[in-house]
């Protein structure tokens, strides 16, 4: 079919085309010479057949601009032009005009840009946007969708080239500079490096590989015309990439490219490849095939034997195992991984003239071969200079012993013509010296063994640095791999690795002792014998090892000091009758070791129970004592860790000080009890005579102890009964000093008088200076003398001064602050026998545990800080068991205590009971607004619970208030009932008019001031007792002999020291975290002499801070249970979690 046009114009931009082309292109348009029009829409790829000269075939790329022109990017054409020539426009001009395409060319009124996906979906969808409407209705629509579906999945249609495709080639040419000026020596030309270009070629018509047509500016252009072979332009086009892989257009690309250059390592691939797709390698002028060799060369060097003497070394290239003696060698990329050769048989006339000063063209065989990986480049710029060096005679055995070894790392070292006999290679041996000295001592020496014909060089077992002795790391590293890690079972043998991630490895040297020599002698060495390449070679002699299996013998004794309390520790320990050293035993047993090893060679576990059991017991004595690592000692107090120790061994020899005081604490006092005292006034029971002769031993024997009986059991009368058997005997004029609180000195001064009436009682009333009474002449001829514990303070000086027979600190707990000045004095205070008396020698922590033994007992536990590591934080923070026993039995024969339960068999039962007060709507509903406040503040202060100490209790002192009575905190307030008051006053309306009488305790005055109060207006009768009171032995004895059925008390003025078994119920109006204080108070009834029933009560305000002060005090009182008897586990001092358990909803 031929088409015509009689437009004036193109409707088709056709920018890049000259004047004459257009005008000419149109006119053969006219002239109906185009034929074969076909249009991609898609692609906007337009093509026909022009006739011209002859009958030729045109692309152009066609494309819609913004403005919705359509305008010719580019035109391809076989004609000689073959670019944007004439026959181009006379397609574009045909097809404008052809009815089949004019809709495309028209101008579009939307004006836009085709996006890439639109092109995208424009093909897989074009078939169908035009009947998508009509599916319904058309006929066989059903068949055309599923068609149009499926055609989506189809792979896409192939251009595929005209039959007549002319094939495609790569041509490479080789050409020589001219010599280049070196400035090294003397100057002068010395050869340029050849050149291998290549270029793309087409078979031309006359069968000849021809450049016209193809270069690589145009091979992106090529592909629209259909005229070549996709697969062959394609592989083109990869070639260039991967030639210049950085360049982003290749339009300015030279006409030659040269392969000394190529960056890609995809060469090989893409020579490989030419043949599948056609492309052949074609050699310049002659068009014969370039070789491309599939073996790599190789750089080696070649030893002969001179013809004047001596040895020449140069370079031999071998491909395949055949020698390269082409004359022209290059190089193949950048870095290089491949070589060209080429003999030099025909050039052009210019080669060699060197005054052209252009590149001489050489005519001859190309062969191309990549480079065997690893080649060094020194070893390739040799080869390439292809100049051999001449070893003298003189040199020759040099060459072959030093030289030669060290040159075979770097290429493969041969002997072409077999006139040189190189040495055999030997893989280098590992060679260990072991050698063994006294004592289990060994030396370890590494080093490397490289032997070249006769000699044997050495090596280090690492190589130093800036060390240029050759090695072979493969056999190095396999021999060294074969060891293995020694150093997972003798530690010295493996060096520190070189950074923070790495391996250790193995070290050059070591010295081994003890266990480590015997590890490596009895597992290691022979390990070592059976591997190949290492070689071992010992010296001295080597112990034969054996096991013992006979237990070890531990013999332990005693030995006095200079000091009284302080006996020296002596641990002797034997196996097989030879002497093993303990200190040595301890630092094995410290550092984790299972064995000990003897002289002899023979060794025994220490994985034996009794000596981990000596090791934790030599610990703890040195850790509690502050022992330096010499010392081994053991104070009179630590009856207890004798008593774990001896079981352990065979007691072998006792001072005498040491037998008599220690074994008579671990057998509970003297052999033949004393019987009570004929100068003391009272008949002691069973439980208080073993209490009086427990307390008569301490005493002989210069020991001090802690006497914890529960409340009520008479520790009074049992101290007593001392100071009286003592002063009977006559063998201490000197006065016991007794230190009680204040409210209870009258108490001490009347049992004394009543118990002890022979006994001369001074009671100290105010201070020295106050009084103006001369302390000597006070204390003269007095058996007891009874003061207070802020008298004892403030007079310290004036008690310092005086001998006594012994300290009595009675309700103990108030030196209970190691850091009080109370307790600094009782401490000081120079006495041979202290005594505490306390029922609670605990309240809230282990440290005052440690104080009260501190004073009585200073060498149990010297060290308050060891203390607290060894014992308090692991007991109280972590729950431990096992040291929870431990401190038990440590503790155990210094202190003596009984609970009522276990002695006092016809004690009247004690029933407690918790009231609950349910606060009235008023009286919740001010405490509930408190508490929002007080809670908002506290809170922020809580993570430093110590510096903030008093604000945060004083807001738990106001809540706790507040649970009471409202006006205690805000007279405003009046109104207001207290909830607690009315469930008081119902319970002692029934007490009362049954004939009860009660002890009614609380913290606050303030409060027991409003119980006053509504007992006065109710006309109840009752006796009254606070800190204030003046005459307080009075007030005590008016209830004890009166008809007054109540009894109001302070807890802090009443809660100890007294004896009120004339009441039968006790009534505890707000809860404290302290037990102690509690039990205490309801033991000032329950205790001997009562006679009735005791009815406890405790009233807590529902839902408020008292509630949660319950559950704290739980937890006190299982910290104490637990130390003195328990074996369960309870925390210690209030933690920032407590106080803050105290404020939460």
């Amino acid at each position: 079919m031929t088409y015509s046009t009689a437009e004036s114009r193109l409707l088709t931009r056709i920018a890049e085309f000259t004047e004459n082309s257009i005008a000419a292109g149109r006119a053969y348009a006219a002239d109906g010479r185009v034929h074969d029009i076909t249009l991609e829409p898609a692609t906007g790829l337009l093509s026909g057949k022009v006739v011209g000269t002859t009958p030729y075939r045109s692309t152009a790329k066609l494309v819609r601009e913004h403005d919705g022109v359509v305008a010719c990017r580019v035109g391809i054409c076989n004609c000689p032009v073959r670019q944007n020539c004439k026959h181009v426009v006379a397609l574009i001009a045909a097809a404008e005009s052809d009815p089949n395409f004019q809709d495309f060319f028209v101008p579009e009124e939307t004006v836009h840009e085709p996006t890439y996906l639109e092109t995208l979906l424009a093909n897989a969808k074009g078939g169908k946007a035009g009947t998508a409407g009509k599916a319904a209705a058309a006929p066989g629509a059903e068949a055309a969708d599923w068609e149009a579906s499926l055609a989506q999945l189809l792979p896409p249609a192939t251009n595929a080239p005209s039959s007549d495709a002319p094939a495609l080639g790569l041509q490479f040419e080789l050409q020589l500079p001219p010599p280049r000026f070196s400035y090294r020596g003397k100057g002068g030309k010395v050869a340029s490096a050849p050149i291998l270009n290549v270029r793309p070629v087409v078979m031309g018509t006359r069968g000849k590989w021809v450049k016209t047509g193809i270069s690589w500016n145009t091979l992106g252009y090529l592909g629209y015309g259909r005229q070549h072979d996709p697969a062959q332009l394609e592989w083109l086009s990869e070639f260039l990439t991967s030639h210049s892989p950085r360049h982003y257009s290749h339009s300015s690309a030279a006409s030659w490219l040269a392969v000394n250059d190529f960056a890609g390592r995809n060469l090989w691939q893409l020579l490989a490849d030419a043949p599948k797709h056609g492309v052949a390698l074609v050699q310049a002028g002659t068009g014969d095939p370039v070789r491309i060799s599939s073996d790599g060369a190789t750089v080696q060097l070649d030893v002969s034997r001179a013809g004047s003497g001596g040895l020449d070394v140069g370079p031999l290239i071998e491909v395949g195992g055949t020698s390269v003696t082409e004359d022209i060698v290059g190089t193949i990329g950048n870095p290089v991984h491949g070589l060209f050769f080429s003999d030099q048989t025909d050039a052009l006339p210019n080669v060699g003239s060197g005054t052209s000063g252009r590149n001489a063209v050489v005519r001859g065989t190309i062969t191309l071969a990549p480079l065997a990986a690893g080649t060094p480049a020194q070893m390739l710029e040799f080869a390439l200079h292809g100049q051999a060096v001449h070893v003298p005679a003189s040199g020759e055995e040099k060459f072959l012993t030093q030289f030669y070894p060290q040159l075979k790392q770097s290429a493969p070292v041969v002997s072409a013509d077999q006139s040189v006999e190189l040495p055999a290679y030997v893989e280098p041996e590992l060679s260990l010296l072991a050698a063994y000295g006294g004592d289990h001592t060994l030396r370890l020496h590494w080093e490397w063994h490289y032997q070249v014909g006769n000699r044997v060089n050495s090596r280090p077992l690492w190589p130093e640095p800036g060390e240029a002795a050759v090695r072979d790391a493969g056999a190095e590293e396999r021999i060294i791999e074969s060891v293995g890690q020694p150093w997972l079972e003798v530690a010295a043998m493996g060096a520190a690795a070189n950074s923070a991630w790495g391996e250790p490895k193995l070290a050059g040297s070591a010295t081994l002792t003890g266990l480590d020599t015997m590890a490596f002698t009895e597992t290691v060495l022979p390990r070592l014998r059976e591997l190949p390449g290492v070689t071992v070679e010992t010296s001295g002699d080597i112990a034969s090892y054996r096991e013992v299996t006979e237990a070890p013998i531990v013999k332990i004794s005693t030995h006095a000091t200079d000091e009284r309390d302080w006996f020296d520790l002596g641990i002797v320990i034997t196996v097989e009758g030879q002497f093993v050293s303990f200190a040595a035993v301890f630092s094995a047993l410290a550092a984790g070791q299972s064995r000990m090893l003897l002289p002899s060679g023979a060794y025994f576990s220490l994985d034996r129970p009794e000596l981990h059991e000596l090791r934790a017991l030599i610990d703890e004595a040195r850790g509690m004592n502050d022992l330096k690592d010499g010392e081994l000692r053991i104070s009179r107090f630590q009856a207890g860790l004798w008593d774990e120790l001896a079981q352990l061994g065979i007691v072998d020899e006792q001072a005498e000080a040491w037998r008599k005081s220690v074994s008579g604490l671990l057998d509970g006092g003297a052999v033949d009890p004393l019987p009570t005292p004929p100068a003391l006034n009272a008949t002691l029971r069973p439980y208080q005579g073993e209490g009086f002769n427990w307390l008569n031993f301490l005493y002989t024997h210069g020991l001090g102890g802690v006497l914890a009986d529960d409340m009520g059991l008479g520790k009074t009368v049992q101290t007593l009964a001392l100071i009286t058997e003592v002063k009977a005997g006559g063998s201490n004029a000197l006065p016991f000093l007794v230190v009680a609180p204040t409210s209870v000195v009258g108490n001490w001064a009347s049992e004394s008088v009543k118990f002890a009436p022979g006994l001369k009682v001074v009671t100290v009333p105010e201070t020295f200076a106050k009084s103006g009474i001369d302390s000597a002449a006070f204390f003269a001829g007095a058996d007891i003398v009874i003061t207070s514990y802020a008298l004892f303070r403030i007079d310290f000086a004036e008690y310092g001064m005086q001998a006594f027979a012994g300290l009595i600190l009675d309700e103990a707990q108030f030196v209970k602050n190691h850091q009080s000045k109370a307790y600094q004095c009782a401490r000081k205070l120079k006495a041979p026998f202290k005594l505490a008396v306390t029922g609670t020698p605990l309240e809230n922590n282990l440290m005052e545990l440690w104080t009260l033994l501190s004073i009585v007992a200073p060498g149990l536990f010297p060290s308050p800080k060891r203390f607290a590591e060894f014992y308090q934080r692991p007991i109280e923070k972590n729950g431990n068991a096992k040291l929870l026993g431990k401190l038990r039995s440590r503790v155990k024969p210094l202190m003596l205590r009984r609970t009522k339960e276990q002695v006092i068999k016809d004690l009247p039962a004690k029933q407690e009971q918790i009231l609950e007060v349910v606060l009235n709507a008023r009286h919740q509903k001010v405490y509930q607004t408190h508490l929002q406040r007080e809670r908002a503040k506290i809170l922020g202060l809580l993570e430093d619970v110590n510096k903030n100490r008093f604000t945060i209790f004083q807001s738990l002192t106001l809540l706790r208030q507040l649970s009471l009575d409202v006006t205690l905190v805000d007279d405003g307030q009046a109104g207001v009932r207290s909830s607690k008051l009315d469930v008081l006053f119902e319970q002692l309306e029934d007490v009362v008019k049954e004939g009860h009488r009660a002890l009614i305790f609380s913290q606050f005055t303030g409060f027991l001031g409003k119980v006053r109060e509504r007992l006065i207006a109710e006309e109840i009768p009752f006796t009254y007792l606070d800190g204030s009171t003046r005459n307080r032995a009075a007030v005590v004895e008016d209830f004890k002999n009166g008809t007054a059925p109540l009894f109001l008390i302070s807890l802090k003025a009443g809660g100890f020291g007294l004896n009120l078994t004339e009441a039968d119920y006790v009534f505890i109006l707000d809860p404290w975290w302290n037990p102690a204080s509690e039990a205490q108070a309801v033991d000032r009834t329950h205790r001997i002499g009562q006679k009735k029933n005791v009815m406890v009560y405790r009233l807590v305000a529902k839902d408020t801070i008292e509630e949660k002060v319950m559950a704290l005090k739980a937890k006190k009182s299982q910290l104490f249970s637990d130390v003195m008897s328990g074996d369960s586990l309870a925390g210690g001092a209030l933690t920032a979690t407590d106080l803050a358990g105290l404020f939460s909803e």
